[in-house]
């Protein structure tokens, strides 16, 4: 995944906010045209109390500074590969067990490697990346900061001419059991999830290359790219 992606208030965002049962008048959505690697985004996850929203750093490894808590520049987290995620010295390897989250989306920014062909992908939906998160706590303060990351899949078969080494996880908001479960901190038969993490396209797809990331000018026609055909991978335990 390039590293951009975009959330507008728009009816398609909303919708996939009631599906997932987030009243945004409770719960507001952080909205940006251009969210970047370190900026502030939302993700949703669920407690005891019911699923919510909550700010979090789009990077999932933080260090401590003397001014709070800030990315782990070392290392690239703000996306994790799934085969990483059985790894135990891996980051995202805990999170995966009891911090998953979704982060919603309007669309995303892909790119070539070694080249400067990118595109921007618009969901014909809302868009439900899957995410991991984790909690810091300020030791002094007892403030907390949450942190996020995508995870990644390997290379969807038509997806060739867009990225060719990853493919963002989305999950299929209407696979209201799947979702229950990704949310639900206490289940942690990850094992569960094995097909999950086979690149899927869950919604279609609007294709339109651009010039760079940060200004997202067209240079060429749109085309959509279709979802796939899709059997549900549940039932889960």
């Amino acid at each position: 995944m390039c590293g951009r992606f975009n959330i507008i208030d728009d009816l398609a965002v909303q919708i996939l906010c009631e599906r997932l049962g987030i009243d945004t008048a409770r719960w507001p959505l952080r909205f940006s045209n251009d969210v970047a690697p370190s900026s502030r985004i939302s993700l949703i996850r669920e407690n005891s109390e019911g699923r919510r929203v909550d700010d979090a750093i789009w990077w999932l490894l933080l260090e401590k500074t003397p001014s709070g808590w800030r990315p782990n520049h070392r290392y690239a987290t703000f996306n994790t590969r799934y085969d990483k995620l059985h790894k135990k010295q891996s980051v995202g390897y805990r999170p995966f067990r009891n911090g998953r989250c979704i982060i919603p989306a309007s669309g995303f920014v892909e790119g070539l490697q070694g080249t400067k062909t990118y595109h921007q992908l618009d969901g014909t939906e809302g868009i439900g990346f899957a995410g991991l998160y984790r909690t810091w706590i300020d030791e002094t303060t007892g403030e907390i900061t949450y942190s996020a990351s995508i995870i990644t899949l390997a290379p969807h078969p038509r997806f060739s001419g867009i990225h060719e080494k990853a493919f963002p996880m989305m999950l299929d908001i209407g696979d209201e059991a799947t979702v229950n479960r990704w949310l639900d901190p206490e289940f942690h038969k990850v094992d569960k999830f094995q097909e999950l993490l086979k690149p899927r396209l869950v919604t279609s797809l609007r294709a339109c290359p651009i010039d760079r990331p940060s200004t997202r000018n067209p240079v060429g026609e749109q085309f959509v790219i279709a979802a796939d055909d899709l059997p549900p991978p549940s039932p889960l335990e």
